[in-house]
């Protein structure tokens, strides 16, 4: 993914409620999801806001990628290799049509071809990829090489997919990662000739650079809803392998011309649609103010908010405090309906309030790598399934260094946050 924001998936108790319903959705999608990077990238994407939302800062191999070389005017994307320089043929903006069962299959073989032949003059080893599969529509067509020009093999990888054009899951795919969840080195959006969008970001495969493996990823959406995501890795894989030279193999402009190039739109257009992917209601843009809000409002006096997070979800929101002794991430999830999953967020540690709210208090290690970092955590359900889970840390983000012995807010002030009447306004 990815996907997308860029999205908090820190919260262990919200860890659990994804784990239940994932688990679902995978047995529905046919055990489709792979291990890999590729095939996750552009095709992992399980519906539903509220699975969306536990996801959201999980990199599936094109939530995060390069950043896009200069500023100003149009940018042309030439093709790979060819002298020619003409950008991609300009794209209908009118919905296709679902791929017929009887048309052309796209074999793994083909994936592998067509990226291999879209790549510089090289060498070639540890090709591997899967077509389209008319059986099995979430599983995403994907290729994956490692690739030497001669200055040191690196691995790189596409994925593709169909997104509801105009919907939540293309609008996510190519905004810029939150750098409080995903520090990366430079992040741009731009729009190609052909209307398509493509973000780019420089990013690291590990957040926490606890191994400086650079991931270049280059996420595209066309006005029909093809998703191509490229990444690219300064290693032979994307962990577990030794850094084999300085930068990625493709440069910028290589990098995002490989995304554009129109043999992957073909494969998308043989992907059979997924019925319930036309059927995604219309989210509205800035429906995360009320939550934002509502947090802000609540943060306890003497703190003083010097960061927050977008108004773009409203399920999620963040703020970074001070309080004069470090900053403190403070991020909160509010969710409806989450009754199905009582059972896995509160077991015998939490407490029934009179009027029925379970309680669960909770302080362990922070989960993003970040040294010494803390997460003092409560977690609130309603009778009715409305669920508030607020977490603060001694960070002002996870994956950095603890600035602080504990988060600026107490267990108690958690709990007044959580439990306050005002998240139901």
């Amino acid at each position: 993914m990815p996907v997308e924001r860029q999205y908090n998936d820190s919260d262990s108790s919200g860890e659990r409620a994804f784990e239940v319903r994932l688990s679902a959705a995978l047995h529905d999608a046919g055990d489709t999801f792979e291990a890999d990077r590729g095939a996750l990238a552009a095709g992992g994407t399980v519906r539903g806001r509220r699975l969306r939302l536990w996801r959201r800062t999980t990199v599936l191999g094109g939530a995060a990628g390069v950043a896009l070389a200069g500023v100003g005017g149009a940018l042309l994307v030439p093709r790979i290799g060819s002298p020619s320089g003409q950008p991609p043929a300009a794209v209908s903006t009118t919905p296709r049509p679902a791929a017929s069962p009887t048309a052309r299959a796209v074999t793994s073989d083909d994936m592998i071809s067509m990226l291999e032949k879209l790549l510089p003059e090289g060498k070639f080893a540890k090709a591997e990829g899967r077509g389209v599969d008319v059986s099995e529509p979430l599983a995403a067509p994907y290729a994956q090489v490692v690739f030497d020009d001669g200055h040191g093999p690196g691995a790189i990888s596409v994925a593709v997919n169909r997104v509801l054009p105009g919907g939540s899951d293309a609008r996510q795919a190519v905004q810029c990662p939150d750098k409080i969840y995903t520090p990366y080195d430079g992040c741009v959006t731009r729009h190609l000739p052909d209307a398509s969008v493509v973000t780019v970001v420089k990013g690291y495969e590990y957040p926490d650079r606890r191994v400086d493996t650079k991931l270049w990823t280059a996420n595209l959406v066309t006005p029909d809803g093809h998703h191509v995501s490229v990444s690219e890795w300064n290693a032979a894989a994307e962990k577990d392998a030794p850094i084999s030279r300085a930068e990625p193999p493709l440069s910028v402009d290589q990098l995002t011309a490989l995304a554009a190039a129109r043999e992957w739109r073909g494969v998308v257009d043989a992907i059979p649609e997924d019925p319930r992917q036309t059927q995604e209601p219309p989210v509205a843009q800035g429906d995360g103010r009320p939550i934002l809000k509502t947090l802000t409002s609540l943060v306890p006096k003497g703190l003083k908010v010097v960061a927050h997070g977008s108004d773009d979800d409203s399920e999620f929101s963040y703020v970074v405090v001070d309080d004069g002794k470090g900053r403190s991430l403070v991020q909160v999830n509010v969710q409806p309906d989450m009754s199905d999953v009582a059972k896995q967020l509160f077991g015998s540690g939490s407490e029934t309030l009179p009027d029925g709210t379970r309680v669960a208090e909770r302080k362990q290690p922070g989960e993003k790598g970040g040294a010494g970092v803390v997460m003092w955590t409560v977690d609130t359900l309603r009778t009715d399934g409305f669920r508030v889970v607020i977490s603060a840390f001694n960070s002002g983000s996870q994956q950095s260094t603890a600035t602080r012995t504990a988060p600026a807010l107490t267990m108690k002030q958690l709990r007044a946050v959580a439990l306050s009447p005002k998240w139901r306004s």
